[in-house]
């Protein structure tokens, strides 16, 4: 299993949505769109991705370690 990091390309604002779409072997235009229709629902979508724009590391960050 591979960590989710937010893509450094590809990526709209985020790269929330890349980044689970990339993790869950879809293309980023469908989750994008899935997002987009959760957010007819109501819910804490916006503060759940906002939330996870700041877990998930970004590509280049994830990449380096610490040796």
């Amino acid at each position: 299993m591979t960590a989710i990091a937010r893509p450094t390309d590809g990526r709209m604002i985020g790269g929330v949505c890349a980044a689970l779409a990339r993790r869950f072997g879809t293309s980023a235009t469908t989750m994008r769109v899935i997002f987009l229709l959760s957010c007819l629902l109501p819910g804490p979508q916006f503060l759940l991705y906002i939330a996870l724009w700041i877990l998930f590391p970004s590509e280049h960050k994830a990449g380096r370690t610490a040796w």
